[in-house]
């Protein structure tokens, strides 16, 4: 009678390549982000400490643990027959929440307002475009003319339109990156890359200068390069996370005790400028240690993308590393004053439903991947 492996040691097991790597990274940055959260946002009365956003987050990071693990088991080559329709439901969703049916949060209107819970539709619309975009380029296997690009080009200009018109420029220009990323690895040709870099700087220009963005959000795209000419608004704004993050040193201001913290002096500590929390009160150690966990993901998840048994994954974990890399660079960069300030949530760390649960669907994606190579 033949003996029965266990799953954990039978090496066509998907759980056997399963890499612990990406799931401790993730797992690492989200506990730091509830510590920073509840940092910021518990009040400075001991006696009546808040512990609001903490337990909401709580709850985003254990609904991303189970959306993680769903998106693990489920075979990710099904997702090919269920893209198309992702994408559809996506565009619809854009669609509806620029209707009376969505809600204007920092001039906006990017949001529906489920409860007591906000979703905002253009956090789950990357992954779609992401699994839509893998599907269609991974046919081609790295041929990609220039009336395939053209094909992908109107996959994606679609829902960026619509994140346009919200208008959120930050999400724009994550949208962005991530085909830029996936074009260079789909096999776009180098001409054709020169020439959608200029489209999308030209694009860029436009909206900075067209009345679609209102005066204030127009300032805080470009008061990174000259601070002074909105001192008392995103200058300002951007002046106090530099002043957080300088006061941190080496070993930081100790957990609880940074004042810039304290005295709530930095603006959407807990969701854009959660870093400056880290920055502060954990100083450079803490700080190297956040960027160290990211260097971590991104390096697991680049890697899943080389050891992929088709194209279709190895572009899924391209498109994902794309977005968390991105993210992580603006949202850390806005802080230190060397990227405009866009409004991008730092993946696993700052407060939001959308974007936990985005963050943990990818890394789930990647799991699957990598622990399909075999199969």
């Amino acid at each position: 009678m033949a003996r029965t492996l266990n799953p954990r040691n039978d090496p066509n097991a998907p759980w056997y390549h399963l890499d612990p790597l990406v799931v401790i990274a993730p797992f690492g940055l989200a506990i730091v982000g509830l510590a920073a959260i509840y940092s910021t946002t518990r009040g400075t009365d001991p006696e009546a400490y808040r512990t609001f956003y903490l337990e909401r987050q709580l709850v985003f990071v254990v609904l991303g643990v189970g959306v993680m693990v769903a998106a693990a088991v489920i075979d990710y080559q099904k997702l090919r027959a269920l893209a198309p329709a992702l994408y559809a439901l996506g565009i619809l969703s854009l669609v509806a929440v620029l209707s009376p049916l969505g809600s204007n949060v920092n001039g906006a209107q990017a949001w529906f307002n489920v409860g007591p819970f906000g979703l905002q539709p253009s956090e789950f619309m990357k992954l779609a475009v992401i699994v839509l975009l893998a599907s269609y380029l991974s046919r081609f296997e790295g041929h990609l003319g220039l009336g395939r690009l053209v094909i992908a080009l109107i996959v994606a200009a679609i829902p960026m339109g619509l994140i346009a018109m919200q208008p959120d420029v930050g999400t724009l220009l994550v949208f962005v990156a991530i085909v830029m990323g996936m074009f260079l690895v789909g096999g776009a040709q180098f001409r054709h890359i020169v020439a959608l870099t200029l489209l999308g700087v030209g694009l860029v220009a436009f909206m900075v200068n067209s009345p679609v963005l209102e005066e204030y959000q127009r300032d805080r795209l470009t008061t990174f390069i000259n601070p002074d000419l909105d001192a008392e608004g995103a200058g300002f704004n951007q002046e106090q996370a530099q002043i957080a993050i300088g006061n941190g040193g080496l070993t930081g201001q100790g957990y609880g005790e940074g004042d810039q913290t304290r005295s709530g002096l930095v603006p959407e500590q807990e969701t854009d400028f959660i870093f400056t929390v880290v920055g502060e009160e954990l100083g450079f150690v803490g700080s190297s240690l956040v960027l160290g966990l990211f260097a971590l993901l991104i390096w697991r998840v680049w890697r899943a993308a080389q050891l992929a048994k088709d194209q279709f994954g190895t572009l899924l974990c391209v498109g994902i590393a794309t977005m968390i890399v991105f993210q992580m660079f603006e949202s850390i960069g806005m802080t230190a004053g060397i990227m405009p300030v866009t409004g991008i949530p730092l993946p696993f760390i700052s407060y939001g439903g959308s974007s936990s649960l985005v963050s943990f669907m990818s890394v789930g994606l990647v799991l699957n991947v990598r622990m399909r190579r075999w199969q």
